[in-house]
C-alpha cells in the first residue's frame, strides 16, 4: 500500500495558497453562474408559497403594525403574546413588511438572499481551503440538497440561523489562520446573534469550534484560551443585551413569552427551546410533561416529531430525503482529507478546517438523531454547510491524491453508499419521477468500475468523465427533490422538501393532519379527544388549515372584519395555529388564547373577560382547542364563552359575537 504522504497537486489545480492569483476567468463565470443561479432557483415563483408559515408570518405582519411587537416577537399587535423563539428573523421580514406591504414577496425574498449569501460564504470557505473547484462543488452541494431549498424559500428562523452560523464558521477559519482575537470576536458575537433566532440550537457549533480552536490555533495555548473567552463574552453580549431587556421589563407592559409556564425568557431557553428538545419534558406547546405525552415513533403521530430516535433517524423516511444524501460521503471524504494532512504542522489550516466541519456534521447529527422532544425534519438545515464543506474539500483533495491506494478505495466506497442511499431514498417515493432510481443505479456500478480502472488507464478525458458521472450519482436525488420543491407550493407548519410535502405524506395521510382529522392519525393523550362531536370536527377543521396553510373562508373573515378597526382585536382563537391565518387575512390583531398550540397560561379567564367588558376583542373563533389541555386556561375561556354567548356557524367556522349582549 502506497505511503500516506499526500499528492502534490498537478499545476492545474491550484492549492490554497496560489488560488487567489490563478482563478481565472472561467472560474469567475463559474462563482457568478453558481450566485445567479441560486438566486434564480430560491427567487422562482416564490409567490406560489404563499405566507409560507402563517404562525411566523403572523408575527411579521403584528412587527409591521406595532414596534413593541416587533421588538418581543408578538404574534398579534395587540401584544398578547409572543412567538415561542426570539425575534430576530422576524425583525427583518418585519421591516420589509412595513415597507413593502403584506405579502409573500415582502415575507420570502429576505430568506431566499439569506440562502444565496449563505452559498456564497460556502464557496469562499471552501476555496480559501482547497481552490475554486472545492468551492464551486460546495457551493452546489449546499444550494442542491432539499431542505436548503425548502427553508430558503420559507420564513421559518432556520434560513437566518444557518447564515448567522456560517458566519461564525468564515471567523473562526480566519482565526485558526492567523490566530487575531477580532475573528473569536466576531464568531462570538455572530453565534450571540444566531441565539436571538433559535436560541440552544444556535449553540450546537460552539464545541467544535473551542475543541478545534484549542488543538489547531496558532497562538501560545494560553492566548488560545483567552481568545475563546473573548469569543464567550461577545456571544452572551450578542445574545444577553435583548435577554436581559425582556426580563427587565414589566411584566404587565409587554407581551407574554410564549411557550412557557411562567412568562419567562429564562424558562423558555432552559426549557421548551432548551432541554426539553432533548428529552422531550417540554412543559408547554405541543410537547410533553404537563401537556401530556408526546407521541413518538415512526407512526403518523410520530411524524409530528420527527419519527423515531436511533443513530439512522437522519435517514429515515421522514429525514432522509431532506439531507440524508451526501452524509456518508461527507464523513468519509473528509476524514480522508483529514488523514492527507497527517504529516501537517499542528497548525495546518486545511486539516484543522476539515476537523472542524467533521465534528459540526458529527455532533449536531447525533445529537439531532436522539432529540427525545419536538424535532421536525427541517431542523436539519443546519447540518448542510459542514456537509457542503466536507464534500467540497475533500472531494477535491481526495481526488487529487487517487494515486494513494486506499484514498481510491475510499472514493469507491463513498461512491456506492450515495449511489445506494439515493436508490433507497428515491425508492421511497417511486411514483415521483421512478426512471430515475435506476439510472443512478446503473451510474453508480459504472462510477466504482471506472474508479477501479482508472488506476490502470491515462488521460484526463477519463478522468474528466469520471467526475462528471459522480457528481451526478452525488446530486441527481437531491436536485430532483430539489426542482420539485421549488416548483410546488410548500405552506403550513408541516411543510417538506421533495415530492413528501408533509411529514405526514410518508404515511399516505399528508391530505390530512394530526388529532383526528380525515385522513389524518390520531394524538394520543390530546384533550381535544373528549371534545362534543361540533367541536371536534370543527378543530379538526382548523388545525387542518393551519398545518398545510389553507386560508380561513372569506365570508368569515368579511364577517370579522366589519367593525375590526373597533377593538383591540378583531377576534380571539385558541392557539396561534388558528389566529393566523385570521389575522393574515384581516391585517388586523387576532389573539392567540393560549399561543402556539394553546397550552399557554396566556391569557387568564379573568383577564380575557376583562378584555371583553373593555370591548377589546369583537369576536371569538371556536374550533381552535384540539391541543388545550383540559383544565388550563383556554379551556376555561372557551367554555366560558360557549356558556354566555350565542354561536353561529359560517362555512363550517364557529364563531361568538363577545360584543352580543345576549346570552343563551
Amino acid at each position: 500500500m502506497t505511503a500516506v504522504a499526500p499528492a502534490p497537486p498537478a499545476e492545474s489545480e491550484p492549492t490554497a495558497e496560489t488560488t487567489p492569483a490563478t482563478d481565472g476567468v472561467a472560474h469567475r463565470i463559474a462563482f457568478v453562474t453558481l450566485i445567479v443561479g441560486t438566486a434564480v432557483l430560491y427567487l422562482w415563483n416564490l409567490g406560489i408559497n404563499r405566507y409560507a408559515n402563517d404562525f411566523y408570518a403572523a408575527a411579521e405582519q403584528a412587527g409591521s403594525q406595532s414596534w413593541k411587537a416587533w421588538f418581543f416577537g408578538a404574534s398579534d399587535a395587540g401584544n398578547s403574546i409572543t412567538v415561542d423563539k426570539p425575534p430576530v428573523s422576524l425583525w427583518i421580514s418585519g421591516i420589509a413588511v412595513r415597507v413593502f406591504g403584506l405579502n409573500s414577496w415582502s415575507i420570502l425574498v429576505p430568506q431566499a438572499l439569506m440562502g444565496v449569501a449563505s452559498v456564497a460564504l460556502v464557496y469562499l470557505i471552501a476555496r480559501r481551503i482547497a481552490g475554486p473547484n472545492a468551492g464551486l462543488l460546495a457551493g452546489v452541494v449546499l444550494a442542491l440538497t432539499p431542505v436548503a431549498a425548502l427553508m430558503f424559500r420559507f420564513n421559518n428562523p432556520d434560513a437566518l440561523l444557518v447564515l448567522l452560523l456560517l458566519g461564525a464558521a468564515w471567523a473562526t477559519i480566519a482565526i485558526l489562520d492567523d490566530g487575531r482575537v477580532r475573528w473569536a470576536v466576531l464568531a462570538g458575537g455572530l453565534i450571540g446573534i444566531a441565539f436571538l433566532t433559535k436560541q440552544l440550537q444556535a449553540l450546537l457549533i460552539v464545541p467544535a469550534i473551542g475543541v478545534v480552536y484549542l488543538a489547531f490555533g496558532p497562538p501560545a495555548w494560553k492566548t488560545r484560551i483567552v481568545h475563546l473567552l473573548a469569543a464567550a463574552a461577545a456571544m452572551v453580549v450578542g445574545a444577553g443585551w435583548w435577554v436581559l431587556a425582556v426580563s427587565l421589563w414589566p411584566k404587565d407592559s409587554r407581551p407574554y413569552i410564549g411557550g412557557t409556564e411562567h412568562n419567562s425568557i429564562i424558562e423558555l431557553t432552559i426549557g421548551y427551546n432548551g432541554f426539553g428538545r432533548l428529552t422531550g419534558n417540554e412543559s408547554s406547546g405541543l410537547g410533553g410533561g404537563a401537556g401530556g405525552p408526546r407521541p413518538g415513533g415512526d407512526g403518523p403521530a410520530g411524524a409530528l416529531f420527527g419519527g423515531q430516535t436511533g443513530i439512522l433517524r437522519m435517514f429515515s423516511n421522514l429525514v432522509g430525503g431532506q439531507v440524508g444524501w451526501l452524509i456518508p460521503a461527507a464523513l468519509i471524504l473528509g476524514a480522508v482529507a483529514i488523514a492527507l494532512r497527517g504529516r501537517a504542522p499542528r497548525i495546518d489550516l486545511e486539516r484543522s478546517t476539515m476537523v472542524f466541519a467533521w465534528l459540526w456534521l458529527l455532533s449536531n447529527g447525533v445529537l439531532m438523531s436522539y432529540m427525545a422532544g419536538i424535532f421536525h425534519p427541517y431542523y436539519t438545515l443546519a447540518l448542510v454547510p459542514p456537509i457542503a464543506l466536507l464534500v467540497g474539500i475533500g472531494g477535491v483533495r481526495s481526488w487529487r491524491a487517487r494515486d494513494t491506494l486506499w484514498v481510491r478505495g475510499a472514493l469507491i466506497v463513498a461512491a456506492a453508499i450515495t449511489g445506494y442511499l439515493a436508490w433507497v431514498i428515491l425508492d421511497r417515493t417511486s411514483d415521483f419521477q421512478g426512471w430515475l432510481r435506476w439510472v443512478v443505479v446503473v451510474l453508480t456500478v459504472l462510477l466504482v468500475l471506472a474508479l477501479v480502472a482508472e488506476k490502470f488507464t491515462t488521460g484526463r478525458v477519463f478522468g474528466r468523465a469520471i467526475v462528471a458521472v459522480a457528481v451526478i450519482v452525488g446530486l441527481a436525488g437531491p436536485t430532483a427533490y430539489t426542482i420539485n420543491t421549488v416548483a410546488t407550493s410548500r405552506t403550513g407548519g408541516l411543510a417538506s422538501a421533495g415530492p413528501q410535502r408533509s411529514p405526514l405524506d410518508a404515511f399516505g395521510s399528508g391530505r390530512g393532519g394530526p388529532g383526528g382529522m380525515p385522513g389524518g392519525p390520531s394524538l394520543p393523550g390530546a384533550p381535544g379527544q373528549s371534545l362534543p362531536p361540533a367541536e371536534r370536527a370543527a378543530a379538526a377543521t382548523a388545525l387542518r388549515r393551519s398545518f398545510t396553510g389553507e386560508p380561513p373562508p372569506r365570508a368569515v373573515t368579511d364577517l370579522l372584519g366589519r367593525d375590526a378597526a373597533n377593538h383591540r382585536w378583531a377576534a380571539a382563537a385558541v392557539s396561534a395555529l388558528s389566529a393566523s391565518g385570521y389575522q393574515l387575512a384581516l391585517e388586523r390583531p387576532v389573539m392567540p388564547v393560549g399561543g402556539f398550540s394553546g397550552g399557554d397560561p396566556s391569557p387568564t379567564l379573568a383577564q380575557f373577560q376583562r378584555y371583553v367588558a373593555q370591548g377589546d376583542i369583537g369576536w371569538f373563533i371556536g374550533g381552535g382547542g384540539f391541543m388545550m389541555r383540559g383544565n388550563g386556561t383556554a379551556a376555561q375561556i372557551a367554555a366560558w364563552v360557549q356558556t354566555n354567548y350565542r354561536a353561529q356557524t359560517i362555512d363550517g367556522v364557529t364563531i361568538y359575537d363577545l360584543q352580543d349582549s345576549s346570552t343563551r
